[in-house]
């Protein structure tokens, strides 16, 4: 492969050396670069190169008098970053390690969350090692047996009414299915009579059996929602409230006997002037505890009576309900199912019936 360059001379080359080796003595040495770098103002200028910035400087400060004068006098002085201005800032907040600006709010924020982390890990801690030890069955809990059978009864009665809830659920579900069969099998007799003169007369009785079971049907269906909406709302809200307060009031119980375990080690131990600060805050998170825990149980005990008050009221009627409307409709009791409704305030949901319009609702 050819060069296609121009040849090089060498005399031309020794002087290109030459003025570069000279560049580099007039300009400031690299210590001083590194000073002017990290102190924001020139320590020191080679002769050389103040010769060279000086004609500049001299015009410059002849052509704009005595503001030019202190405009370079301002451009080359040193402003501190530090003093006065820290005084005024100590006041509404502080520095970090690299100089940056913290606000006091924040550093009292930070200083919170954090204290908040330590005392729930602290809390976590004595809580499961409390729940582990009583799992083991090497820890002491406090015990209230007509408090824990009440709680158990509540438990196996809102699985109980959750068990009724499904199996009329699934009764309503599969009573639909019969008034919706029987509504197409009545129509297809309708259907049928106007084309068979000769058994007219069967068909429209049929088909007027069919129509009274789906009207009866659809009364029968209102009552069983009406039921299943009841016991859904005693089963899923009002137990299930019921049940919060017992979980939280299992909660405070755990706390309780391990903070009570916590002073129980501390009171026992050695009585020296090092561990009285440590047994005054244990007593004084003892009985924070303790007054939780008595507190919840107190809601616990008054939930439960009002629960069984509400529970035989509430199904009082919905059994009543439910036997009633059941033994009217297979009876064929069109007009005892019919009063059914009327006594618990029932409104049917028809379902081809016209939506009301927006002044009447």
């Amino acid at each position: 492969m050819t060069d296609l360059g121009k040849p090089s001379n060498p005399a031309e080359d020794d002087n290109f050396e030459r003025d570069l080796q000279e560049m580099l003595e007039d300009g400031p040495s690299l210590n001083d670069v590194t000073a002017n770098v990290q102190g924001g103002t020139p320590n020191s200028v080679s002769a050389a190169f103040a010769e060279t910035v000086e004609p500049f400087s001299a015009g410059a400060s002849s052509g704009g008098g005595g503001s030019g004068a202190q405009a370079g006098a301002g451009a080359t002085s040193n402003v501190p970053l530090s003093g006065s201005g820290n005084s005024a800032s100590n006041a509404s907040g502080g520095n970090s390690p690299n100089g940056d600006f913290v606000p006091k709010s924040m550093s009292l924020s930070a200083q919170s969350k954090i204290e908040s982390i330590r005392e729930w890990s602290v809390n976590t801690f004595k809580t499961t090692k409390q729940f582990i030890s009583e799992r083991f069955g090497k820890g002491s809990r406090t015990v209230d047996l007509e408090m824990e059978a009440s709680i158990e009864s509540l438990r196996d009665t809102q699985k109980k009414y959750a068990n009724i809830l499904r199996l009329a659920r699934a009764m309503a579900s599969h009573f639909s299915n019969v008034v919706h069969t029987q509504r197409a099998l009545g129509e297809s007799f309708s259907e049928l009579a106007q084309k068979s003169p000769e058994l007219q007369e069967e068909f429209v009785y049929n088909c007027e059996t069919q129509r009274t079971l789906v009207k009866n049907g659809e009364i029968l269906l209102g009552a069983l929602n009406f039921f299943i909406s009841s016991v859904n709302t005693l089963c899923h809200k009002t137990m299930e409230d019921s049940l919060l307060t017992v979980r939280q009031y299992e909660s405070a119980r755990l706390e309780y006997d391990a903070y009570r375990v916590d002073f129980e080690t501390v009171q026992s131990g050695p009585r020296e002037a090092a561990t009285q600060a440590r047994l005054q805050d244990s007593q004084k998170k003892f009985a924070d505890h303790k007054q939780k825990f008595e507190r919840l149980r107190g809601d616990v005990q008054i939930k439960l009576k009002f629960l069984e008050e509400n529970k035989v009221k509430v199904m009082h009627k919905q059994l009543l309900l439910f036997h009633n409307a059941i033994s009217a409709y297979f009876s064929g009791n069109a007009t005892a199912l019919e009063a059914t409704l009327k006594q618990f305030n029932i409104q049917l949901k028809r379902p081809n019936a016209e939506k009301p319009s927006w002044i009447e609702s």
